[in-house]
This record gives structure tokens, sequence and C-alpha cells, in this order.
């Protein structure tokens, strides 16, 4: 059930759905009680009271004209696709290729969150390496599509940080 309700303070309209105890004016905040408001309509169609609503707040400011000449609601909802443009279409009329944005696309959704960064590629190294050393991580990075050139930047990096000690050529996390 769909009540189309107004509030006595403000004189905003609404809808309510089924029959609560109370409902808030979405304008002035006021709470009411459902039973003692006014009911312009009570509809089990929800497109209904969408276009009962309309119909009243075009009224209100004179458009009701204007109105009268509009679809209802159901309609315009069953057209709202036939004037949309989609993304190919969109981006053929404006001179873009769609075959290579689609294409990069779908390489953005695979490799997003799950290729890890470089970085991390390297701490895992050191976690899952027994006793590493350089070398070793820098074999296991590379395995990874890391640069061996980065590995080397990224320990040292790490070492300055306090973040892994080095010992006779071997790195431990800390």
């Amino acid at each position: 059930m769909y009540s189309v309700v107004g509030c006595g303070e403000c004189e905003a309209l609404w809808i309510v759905e089924g029959r609560p105890d109370t409902t808030e004016c979405p304008r002035c905040g006021k709470r009411h009680r459902t039973k003692q408001l006014k009911r312009f309509v009570e509809t089990d169609d929800e497109d209904h009271a969408r276009d009962v609503r309309a119909s009243m707040l075009a009224n209100r400011q004179g458009e009701g004209e204007a109105f009268a000449d509009l679809d209802s609601f159901a309609g315009m909802e069953d057209r709202i696709d036939d004037d949309v443009v989609d993304d190919r279409e969109y981006l053929e009329r404006s001179g873009v290729d769609p075959d290579p944005v689609e294409a990069a696309g779908e390489r953005a959704d695979r490799g997003s969150g799950s290729s890890p960064s470089r970085k991390a590629v390297v701490r895992a190294a050191l976690r899952e390496l027994d006793r590493p050393t350089e070398d070793a991580v820098a074999g296991y990075a590379e395995e990874r599509g890391v640069p061996a050139g980065y590995v080397e930047r990224a320990l040292e990096k790490l070492r300055r940080n306090g973040e892994v000690v080095e010992t006779d050529g071997r790195y431990r996390l800390l």
C-alpha cells in the first residue's frame, strides 16, 4: 500500500509505503503519526502514487497542463533506454576507436587488485625465503616481473628505514 500524504507544517508531499506508526516529513523533518496525516490517495501501485504526487506538485506550480502532456512514470521508465547512447556509439561519434578502449578496460579490470606492487613482491620474498640474500630476493622478484635493479634499491631503502636488517649478506624483516 502506498499513500500520498502531506505535512501540516510545511505542506510538503511525499509517499509513505505500508502503514508505519510514524513518518518524518522529508522537507521540515517533523515527525507525524501516520494515521493523522491527510491522505490524498491510497493505492497498491507505486507508479500511480508517484504520478498523483507529481501531478499535485505540478498543479501547485501552475504547470498542470504541461504535466498532463507527459507520460506516466511507468511509461517514461519503459522508454529510458531508448534515447540513451551506449559507450561504443559515443566513442565512435567522438572519433575514438572503441576497440582499443575496450581492450584497455579489460586489462585494467584483470589487473586491479590482483597483482601485488613491486615493493610487496620484495617483502614477500623476504618473508618466504629461508635466510634470503640479495640474489635470492632478486631471483624471486624477477620470476614475478620485478627487475633486479629495483630489488637492490628497495632492499637498501628498507634497510635505511629500519624495516630490515642485513647480517653477512642475509636479510631479515623486522
